[in-house]
């Protein structure tokens, strides 16, 4: 009786303490390693739906782009899949977000069809890019640091390159 009353205890000032240090939010706390893997996946996956979508609608403009962002996203997968391994991360697999952001490509054609190419990227990118941003101000895993460091340059200028080319469709 005593072990189930000290657990309810602990359970009850673990809750006021997490209640009186403040509102917090998901988005508040440092990714995990976990987390930062399942993320760049679900972008890849992302950026592989794109290649899917300009088979049929796009012009040789935006194909080879996203024959180019397809290619780096299996290149960053392997290297990604080394160090899950080498962690034994598991992650999360969610296809909300991939196929939420490939809705409006897929549904226009034509000019309108670049335009909401260059648009859907946008969102994805900030989302990876502050994902690593936070994961590198508290990360719990060197490699996989190291890894988010080195991708994050080549992923801002891509961010930059989409904002640009919005900008000017």
């Amino acid at each position: 009786m005593r072990i189930l009353v000290a657990i309810v205890l602990a359970f009850i000032s673990t809750t006021a303490f997490a209640d009186s240090t403040g509102e917090r939010t998901a988005g508040d706390r440092a990714p995990t390693a976990t987390d930062v893997i399942s993320g760049l996946y679900a972008f890849s996956r992302f950026q592989q739906g794109l290649l899917e979508s300009t088979d049929l609608k796009g012009n040789a403009e935006v194909k080879n782009i996203a024959v180019l962002r397809a290619e780096e996203a299996t290149r960053r997968d392997m290297a990604l899949k080394d160090i899950q391994e080498a962690i034994g991360a598991e992650p999360r697999v969610s296809k909300a977000r991939a196929s939420a952001s490939l809705a409006e490509p897929e549904n226009s054609d034509g000019p309108s069809y670049v335009r909401s190419f260059y648009a859907a990227q946008i969102p994805e990118y900030d989302t990876t890019v502050s994902l690593l941003e936070r994961y590198l101000r508290a990360p719990d895993n060197a490699p996989l640091a190291a890894f988010a460091r080195e991708q994050l340059p080549a992923l801002r200028s891509q961010l930059r390159d989409a904002e640009r080319t919005m900008a000017d469709k």
